[in-house]
C-alpha cells in the first residue's frame, strides 16, 4: 500500500510540473510537449537527483518505477491509436507523387548517415550482446523520423494548412510518419531475433496481420461507423468496445514480436474517418491521455536520461556529431528532393526545417530501443537532447525562413480581393489615398454587432476607400488537441467564417457590408496575434470590445489589457450600452494624446456622417493651459467644412471632480470617446493595473482610446485640404 501511495504522490508532482513547465515553454512559442519533456528530465537524475539526491531517491525510489511504466505503456498505446486516427487520408490528397520523393529522400539521406555513424559508436556505446545491424536500424531510425503530430500543430498554429507548403508538409510528413513506423518495426524484429535473416518471419507474419485489419478489421469497423452515422452519438458500450479493440490490437503485434504501439497506431489508421466518429472518440479519449498518462511517460524517460553521463569534453562532440548528423541529414535530403520536384528555394528550405520536428515521436522510438537494450543509457541522453534541439529550433528557422508576410501571399484561399480599395483609390501607394483599415477582433460573432457597426461608422465615408477586418481568433490552448489538427481547423475556420457573414448580413445600412472582409486565423496567442495581423493589414485603428477578466472586475485588463499595452497602432476599447444611434457624441478632453486620439475620431465620424453633433467638455486647470488649448482646437477645427463646424459644441469644465461632470453629461449623449488618462479615471497604475471608473459610471456607450503613433493620421484623407493632426505632446 505504501507503494501505491508513493506512485500517487509521483504522478501527482509529475502532472503539476508539466503543467507549469508545458506553459513556460508555450509562452515562449514553443510546443507544450517540449515543455513536458523538460519537466520529466528536471525530475530526473540529470536535475533534482543532482540536487537533492536524498529526497529523489525518497520521491522515486526503484521500486515505483515498473508502475509508472505501466502507466506511461498504457498512455503510449492510446497516444499512438490517437495519432493513427487523426492521420486523415486528406493529408495524402495533394501533391502525393512529390511528397513520397520528398519524403523517403528525407528519410533515406539521414537514414544512411544514422547507419554510417553506428560505425563510429557501435564500439564505443554499444557492446557485442547488441546486434550491429539492430543498433544500425535504430539509429537511422532516430535520425529520420518526423513528429507527425508536432508538425501539425505548428503548422497550424502558423496558419500554413492553407498554403502549399503548409499542404506538401502534411503530406510528406504523413508519408514519413507510416515508412518510419515500418523501418521502426523492423528494427525490432531484428533487435528481438538477432539477424535481419531471422526477423522475416516477424515481418511477414507483421504484413499478414497488417492485410487482415485492413480488410477484415475495417469492415467491422466501418459497421460501428455505420451506427454511429444513425444514432449520432457514441456511447459506452461502443467506447468500450473501441478501447477493447485498441488494447487487442496492440497484445497481437506485441505477440508477433514487434511492440504494443504499432497495433494501437494500425487500429487508429484503419478506423474510417468519419468526421464525427473521429471527433467525439479523440474528445474522449485525449484528455485523460494527455493530461494524465503522457506525462507519466515523459516523467520515466526522464528518470532514465542522464545528462551527468556527458561528462567528458569528447562525448559532447559526439553528441554534436549525432545533432549535426541529425539536422543536415534531413534538412539536405528534404531541400535538394523539393528543389528537384520544382519547389521554390525559400518553401524548400521551410520544408526542411519542418521536416526536423521529431518531439514526442522520437522519444517513443528511443525508449523502445533502450528497453529492449539496443541503444545505451548514453546514446539514449544524446538523441533525447537531439530531439528536445531539433523540435525546439523548428518554430524559430520557420519565422525566419518564412515569415507571416509570406505566409498571408501564399493563402490558397486568400482574403476577399479589395475592390473597394482599387476602384476608388488611383494610387494606393499615396498614404493619404490608401484604404482606412479597421481591424476589429470579435470574440462572439452573436453579440457584437455594436462594435462592428462603429467600426463601420468610424471607417466608411465616400470621400476615402475604406476596409473593416472582423478579425476571429480560433485560440488552441494545449498541444495535440484533436481541434489542432489540420482538417478540423478548416472546419472550425468555415464555422466561424459562416457566424462572421451572418453577423455582417445584420449590419445597416445594406451598402455598408461590402466594406467588411472577415479575417480568420489559428492562434495561441490572442493579443500577439492581433498585433501581428495589425502590422501586416497596415491597419489605421484596432478597435475591441471590453471583457470582464477571470481574476479582476476591470474591464481594461486581462487580453483587452495585452493588446492595448502591444498592439502597434492606435486602439480603441468599445463599452457598448445599447445604444443603435451616433448621432450625439461627447468627447471630454483634456492635455493627453490618447484624448487628442478620442477628439480625432470624433471629428472622423462628424466628417462622415452629417446627422452627427459633438460636444467638447475641455478640462483646464489654469489660464495658461487654456490659452494654449484653446489654440490647437482651433487651428484644427479651422480645417473643418463650415457644416461640419456648426455640429460642434466646446464646453470648458472647471470642476474638482471632471469625471462626475462628464458622467452626469454621458446622460444625454449616444456616444463618449475618452482617452486614457488619470482625469477620466481610466488610466495605467503600477504593476499593469489598469483602473476604469469613467468606464464603470458612463451612461452612454464608451469609447476608451489609447494612442499609439505620434504620426498617424484619421483626418487628412478626408479633410478638402489636410493639415496636421493635434500636435502629439510626450
Amino acid at each position: 500500500m505504501q507503494t501505491v501511495v508513493l506512485v500517487l504522490v509521483e504522478v501527482l508532482i509529475v502532472i503539476g510540473l508539466s503543467r507549469l513547465v508545458g506553459l513556460a515553454f508555450r509562452w515562449i512559442k514553443q510546443p507544450l510537449v517540449i515543455g513536458e519533456i523538460v519537466a520529466g528530465i528536471m525530475l530526473g537524475p540529470s536535475l533534482f537527483g543532482l540536487v537533492a539526491p536524498g529526497l529523489s531517491a525518497s520521491l522515486f525510489p526503484p521500486e515505483t518505477l515498473p508502475f509508472l511504466n505501466v502507466l506511461s505503456q498504457i498512455g503510449l498505446i492510446f497516444f499512438m491509436f490517437l495519432i493513427g486516427l487523426e492521420l486523415n487520408p486528406k493529408y495524402l490528397s495533394g501533391n502525393i507523387e512529390i511528397a513520397i520523393l520528398t519524403s523517403h529522400v528525407s528519410i533515406l539521406v539521414p537514414f544512411s548517415l544514422g547507419a554510417l555513424l553506428a560505425l563510429l559508436l557501435y564500439p564505443l556505446v554499444s557492446n557485442a550482446s547488441v546486434s550491429f545491424t539492430a543498433f544500425a536500424l535504430f539509429l537511422g531510425a532516430a535520425l529520420s523520423i518526423t513528429a507527425f503530430p508536432v508538425l501539425a500543430r505548428i503548422i497550424t498554429e502558423n496558419n500554413l494548412h492553407r498554403t502549399r507548403l503548409g499542404t506538401l508538409a502534411l503530406t510528406c510528413a504523413a508519408v514519413d510518419d507510416v515508412t518510419a513506423w515500418c523501418i521502426l518495426a523492423v528494427a525490432i524484429a531484428v533487435a528481438h531475433t538477432g539477424s535481419f535473416s531471422k526477423a522475416i518471419p516477424t515481418i511477414l507474419y507483421s504484413l499478414l496481420y497488417i492485410l487482415l485489419m485492413v480488410t477484415v478489421g475495417r469492415w467491422f469497423l466501418q459497421n460501428l461507423a455505420n451506427h454511429y452515422r444513425r444514432t449520432k452519438r457514441l456511447n459506452q458500450f461502443v467506447l468500450a468496445l473501441i478501447y477493447m479493440l485498441v488494447v487487442a490490437s496492440a497484445l497481437i503485434t506485441e505477440l508477433i514480436g514487434i511492440h504494443l504501439i504499432f497495433g494501437a497506431f494500425l487500429l487508429g489508421v484503419v478506423m474510417p474517418k468519419n468526421a464525427g466518429l473521429v471527433r467525439e472518440l479523440a474528445v474522449k479519449t485525449e484528455d485523460f491521455v494527455l493530461i494524465f498518462l503522457l506525462p507519466v511517460f515523459f516523467a520515466y524517460s526522464g528518470l532514465r536520461t542522464q545528462i551527468g553521463l556527458l561528462n567528458h569534453p569528447n562525448l559532447w562532440l559526439l553528441c554534436l556529431v549525432v545533432l549535426t548528423a541529425a539536422i543536415l541529414g534531413k534538412y539536405i535530403g528534404t531541400y535538394v528532393a523539393a528543389r528537384v520536384s520544382g519547389i521554390s528555394h525559400q518553401e524548400s528550405s521551410a520544408l526542411g526545417w519542418l521536416m526536423n520536428t521529431r518531439g514526442l515521436t522520437e522519444l517513443i522510438v528511443l525508449n523502445i530501443g533502450l528497453s529492449l537494450g539496443v541503444i545505451s543509457p548514453l546514446l539514449f541522453t544524446m538523441l533525447v537532447i537531439m530531439a528536445l534541439v531539433t523540435t525546439f529550433m523548428t518554430s524559430p528557422l520557420l519565422e525566419w525562413t518564412y515569415p507571416k508576410t509570406q505566409i498571408r501571399l501564399d493563402m490558397v484561399e486568400s482574403e476577399p480581393e479589395e475592390e473597394t480599395a482599387t476602384e476608388t483609390t488611383p494610387n494606393n501607394s499615396d498614404p493619404h489615398n490608401r484604404p482606412y483599415r479597421i481591424l476589429v477582433p470579435v470574440a462572439n460573432p452573436g453579440t457584437q454587432k455594436g462594435l462592428l457597426q462603429l467600426a463601420c461608422a468610424l471607417a466608411i465615408n465616400y470621400r476615402q476607400s475604406a476596409i473593416v477586418h472582423p478579425l476571429s481568433l480560433i485560440e488552441f490552448q494545449e498541444d495535440y488537441v484533436f481541434e489542432s489538427t489540420p482538417v478540423e481547423a478548416d472546419r472550425l475556420i468555415m464555422e466561424r467564417l459562416q457566424q462572421l457573414e451572418e453577423l455582417t448580413s445584420r449590419l445597416e445600412p445594406v451598402a455598408i457590408r461590402s466594406y467588411v472582409q472577415p479575417i480568420i486565423r489559428i492562434s495561441n496567442n490572442v493579443a500577439r496575434t492581433t498585433a501581428e495581423i495589425a502590422t501586416l493589414q497596415q491597419a489605421d485603428l484596432i478597435i475591441v470590445g471590453w471583457h470582464r477578466p477571470a481574476f479582476s472586475k476591470n474591464r481594461l485588463g486581462g487580453r483587452v489589457g495585452q493588446i492595448l499595452s502591444s498592439a502597434p497602432v492606435d486602439v480603441g476599447v468599445f463599452i457598448d450600452r445599447g445604444q443603435e444611434r451616433l448621432d450625439r457624441l461627447l468627447v471630454p478632453y483634456s492635455a493627453n494624446i490618447h484624448d487628442d486620439l478620442a477628439l480625432i475620431l470624433a471629428l472622423r465620424l462628424l466628417v462622415n456622417h452629417d446627422t452627427c453633433s459633438l460636444i467638447i467638455l475641455q478640462l483646464l486647470p489654469d489660464d495658461q493651459v487654456k490659452n494654449e488649448l484653446s489654440y490647437e482646437l482651433r487651428n484644427i477645427l479651422e480645417q473643418l467644412p463650415q457644416n461640419v463646424r456648426d455640429r460642434i459644441d466646446i464646453k470648458i469644465i472647471e470642476a474638482v471632480e471632471p469625471i462626475q461632470v462628464v458622467v452626469s453629461a454621458s446622460q444625454d449623449v449616444d456616444l463618449t470617446i475618452a482617452g486614457t488618462s488619470r482625469a477620466w479615471g481610466i488610466e495605467r497604475q503600477t504593476l499593469g493595473r489598469y483602473t476604469d471608473e469613467l468606464a464603470i459610471q458612463c451612461r452612454s456607450s464608451l469609447l476608451i482610446t489609447r494612442r499609439y503613433s505620434q504620426v498617424s493620421s484619421h483626418l487628412a484623407s478626408v479633410l478638402p485640404n489636410p493639415q496636421p493632426e493635434i500636435r502629439s505632446r510626450e
